[in-house]
């Protein structure tokens, strides 16, 4: 790991006495995400800056606008309040004066090592990753924080602005929304007024989201279930704050250009059509998003399969029928029966789950029968089956272990590299709970070329599999 010195810690508020105290309650929507990890995402930006000049210039600046934006996204300054039992319901509660911590720090690594896109050990970033504070105990529930930040200077070289908070607080649009605006206050020298019109700000009101199926209330058992048969004193022990365990896995970017994404839709449309008992794939749009996802899991599936070299005939059927799993979320802000706005602050994500056996996946129509799985799925979402089968959703991911499932973290619709703080274009963004998720980080390519960014975290051996697949894979659709 890289060294960090710790300069400063701030408790960084909205202006006092700018957000009356709020109790905001968590929808169905979510719910599901007690069993989610911390979010962790950096941001890093070239910065050739001093540290003197970056204390005196830089740092209030990027303190004060930060309170300014919590003004408006005041739940990131709250607490996620866990009674110990039921019937009491989790909600998330701010009262003025309440905050989130900010770390400033240094470091003398390798800027140009962290913005490559090159296996390096999982590891090496971990340490621009803030700690979120440890929750308290009052008044018969837990209190936890639900956002810390770092700020880590590489002298001369470069920034990075480190992120970590709990998903049950707001899905993947609410916080690029979170750092789109503090990023514009910044930019604007501090002035607030730039993200005050209806269409910049967060929409809080959580009575916009309707639950005709009562799945709140089957999400709480669930989750209470869930707790009562945990080892854990917390109510919720996926909510961890310690440092992430990943063994001996290595991460890397890879990334589809928009010619090898042409190419693979090419190659995909045309075997689905030479399948003959497909009657569907005229029908079926074949999406970025879908063949990204399907060649990344078939990929995946063939690097960790014990068999994936040779294909050979000895594994026995009860292998070769083993259940591989894929899990996306959809957004569903325009996909309900009902209008939610754009900007609404919370989750509204539906969770999609996808199976395959493992020998379809390893077979010659691996990747298409994949991306017709996929596309299938958002098709349906798109035609009003967002919310279908939901009730599932927690039960969902204790039906395969880790080995056996993939799920997708961000979205290219996010565009996480528009987050202008006015020092140029983000050079890089690493999701880096991937490394103990079994996920696929999900970006818009850095250079605007319509293209996608693949982040990945696999054991070493595996990872020189998917590469090897990968570049193979690559070389067979791209055009001559």
């Amino acid at each position: 790991m890289m060294k960090v010195e710790i300069l400063h810690r701030y408790n960084v508020s909205p202006p006092a006495n700018s957000v009356p105290a709020t109790a905001l309650p968590l929808t169905f929507l979510d719910i599901p995400f007690f069993h989610c990890c911390p979010m962790q995402r950096l941001f890093l930006y070239d910065f050739p800056q001093s540290p003197p000049s970056f204390a005196q210039t830089t740092l209030p600046l990027l303190v004060r606008s930060l309170s300014l934006c919590l003004r408006h996204f005041f739940p990131f300054a709250a607490n996620l309040i866990l009674p110990l039992s039921p019937p009491e319901k989790p909600h998330i509660l701010y009262t003025d004066g309440d905050s989130l911590s900010l770390i400033v720090a240094d470091s003398a690594a390798d800027f140009a090592d962290l913005v490559s896109d090159e296996v390096h050990d999982a590891t090496l970033i971990h340490p621009l990753v803030p700690q979120l504070p440890p929750p308290r105990e009052s008044d018969g529930a837990l209190m936890w924080p639900l956002m810390a930040i770092q700020v880590t200077l590489f002298p001369n070289k470069g920034i990075c602005i480190g992120v970590q908070f709990l998903h049950v607080a707001a899905d993947g649009r609410s916080f690029a929304h979170f750092m789109k605006s503090w990023a514009s206050i910044y930019r604007s020298g501090g002035d607030p007024n730039c993200i005050e019109s209806d269409d910049l700000r967060p929409f809080h009101n959580r009575g916009v989201i309707k639950d005709p199926n009562e799945l709140e209330l089957i999400f709480l058992n669930d989750w209470w279930s869930c707790v009562g048969t945990s080892p854990s004193p917390s109510p919720s022990p996926s909510l961890s704050t310690s440092p992430l365990a990943v063994g001996d896995k290595v991460r890397a970017t890879f990334v589809f250009k928009e010619a090898h994404i042409d190419g693979l839709k090419g190659q995909i449309s045309s075997q689905l059509k030479n399948d003959t008992t497909n009657l569907e794939s005229d029908s079926i749009h074949l999406s970025t998003f879908a063949v990204t996802c399907a060649f990344v899991w078939v990929c995946i599936i063939r690097s960790k399969d014990r068999d994936c070299q040779c294909h050979n005939q000895s594994s026995s059927e009860s292998d070769r029928d083993e259940l591989r799993y894929f899990v996306f979320l959809a957004d569903c802000r325009d996909r309900l029966e009902y209008s939610i706005p754009s900007t609404y602050f919370g989750n509204c994500l539906s969770a999609c789950f996808l199976s395959e056996k493992r020998s379809t996946l390893l077979g010659k129509s691996g990747l298409p029968l994949a991306t017709r799985a996929i596309a299938r799925r958002v098709k349906e979402i798109r035609m009003g089956g967002a919310l279908r089968g939901l009730e599932g959703w927690m039960r969902g991911f204790n039906i395969a272990d880790s080995t056996d499932l993939v799920t997708v973290a961000g979205s290219p619709r996010h565009k996480v590299y528009d987050t202008n703080f006015g020092w140029g274009r983000l050079r890089k963004n690493h999701t880096v709970h991937i490394d103990q998720s079994a996920a696929i980080s999900l970006t818009e390519s850095r250079d605007g070329d319509g293209g996608v960014e693949v982040g990945l975290a696999l054991t070493r051996v595996c990872m020189e599999k998917f590469i090897s697949l990968f570049e193979e894979g690559l070389k067979s659709f791209m055009p001559l």
